[in-house]
């Protein structure tokens, strides 16, 4: 297991609360805080890791400035830096998949879009075939050093797929909530039965309230052994009818994490968030946790 905790840095603003989170959890865990910056030097190419409209501050927000900082806020804190060249996405998976777990920062839009679409850190998390947290940029409003959008000691929320997969985000979950004392809040949404009348006739009922039954059987079972290996975090199980992504952002409002899933898949090209994944990342203010799985 690594014993270290890599931040990738841009050069700007915007990573601040990234790197607040990350050495909040290195110093924790009595792990080596890594941080990183990445340049694309290739002809005509400049880093897309920020916008045009990123306030930019080289000198104060390089790998040793913020290095400095971190180690004046978290005495006793090993920090490293370091410079990469190369494509950033590239690079950063790569980092990823060598030093366990990542941390990146994201512009924050505001309350509705969230995090910017297309940026570097939205296609490393489809990417990386290990965990990647995401964690806003306060509200331009707030400042770089305003108070974070969310709790340190909030639960735990994690969105549970009973189609498979969860065993992998459980346990991230699990672990985190055990070495935060907090809770886990297990959220899993469901749609109505497929066919006319699902909820205006008997029969459609009936249906119904049985297909409840089986889902809340069935989350109770995904989170036993966690329940067993972790048995002094508390755990919620929220299991309803209704629309996972908007149930799971609404479960994450006072979270000090949220954690969703997402399948690893060998094509390059093509979508490799699922739809609650990525409605997550854009709409949770709490940092996000990315966990990748396999197929089952």
């Amino acid at each position: 297991m690594s014993r270290s905790l890599t931040v990738g840095l841009d050069g700007s603003r915007v990573c601040a609360e990234a790197v607040r989170w990350a050495a909040g959890e290195a110093s924790r865990r009595c792990l080596t805080l890594k941080l990183v910056q990445v340049w694309d030097i290739r002809p005509d190419v400049h880093t897309p890791l920020v916008g045009r409209d990123t306030e930019y501050d080289r000198p104060g927000w390089s790998p040793r400035a913020v290095a400095s900082r971190v180690r004046d806020a978290h005495p006793g804190l090993e920090v490293v830096t370091g410079y990469v060249c190369g494509d950033p996405v590239e690079t950063l998976c790569d980092i990823a998949r060598k030093e366990g777990l990542l941390v990146l920062g994201s512009r924050g839009l505001g309350a509705v879009a969230g995090f910017a679409l297309g940026s570097v850190s939205l296609s490393v998390v489809a990417h990386a075939s290990r965990p990647v947290v995401l964690v806003r940029a306060p509200m331009e409003s707030a400042g770089p050093s305003g108070p974070p959008s969310w709790q340190d000691s909030g639960p735990v929320v994690v969105g549970v797929d009973l189609a498979g997969g969860s065993d992998e985000v459980l346990g991230f979950a699990f672990a985190h909530a055990a070495e935060h004392g907090t809770s886990v809040r297990a959220v899993h949404s469901w749609s109505p039965p497929p066919f006319h009348g699902a909820g205006s006739t008997p029969s459609g009922r009936a249906l119904t309230a049985g297909v409840a039954i089986a889902k809340d059987e069935a989350l109770t079972e995904a989170l036993l052994p966690w329940r067993q290996k972790f048995p002094s975090v508390p755990v919620t199980a929220l299991c309803r009818l209704g629309r996972p992504a908007r149930d799971l952002v609404d479960a994450s409002q006072d979270a000090g994490l949220v954690v969703v899933g997402r399948r690893r898949r060998r094509a390059r090209l093509g979508a490799h968030l699922g739809s609650v994944t990525h409605a997550v990342l854009h709409h949770c203010g709490s940092p996000v946790a990315v966990v990748p799985h396999d197929d089952v």
